[in-house]
């Protein structure tokens, strides 16, 4: 791949995940905003699953980026990240 074409990846990536936090930021908001309105734990565990997705989305590429880790290890730490979120929104959908 040219550097050109390089650079172009890396900003639509960068884009991609800030409307990644953007989006999953308003989804946790609202799910967290129900959560208290009426207290009911399904709600309180989904918001929970949807914050840990979100913030599983954008880690690897702020890890990578920021703080110098290897991006194979971001990778990782994005995915079991998201795995946790979404066995968190799972339960919270089997619990009443």
């Amino acid at each position: 791949m040219s550097t050109i074409g390089a650079i172009e990846v890396a900003i639509a990536l960068a884009v991609v995940k800030a409307l990644l936090l953007l989006v999953g930021g308003v989804i946790t908001y609202f799910s967290f905003k129900a959560y208290r309105r009426t207290r009911q734990r399904a709600l309180g565990l989904l918001a929970l699953g949807f914050g840990l997705v979100t913030l599983g989305f954008v880690l690897a590429g702020m890890l990578y980026e920021i703080l110098g880790v290897s991006l194979e290890t971001g990778i990782l730490l994005e995915s079991l990240l998201v795995l946790a979120g979404f066995v968190v929104i799972a339960y919270s959908l089997y619990v009443q």
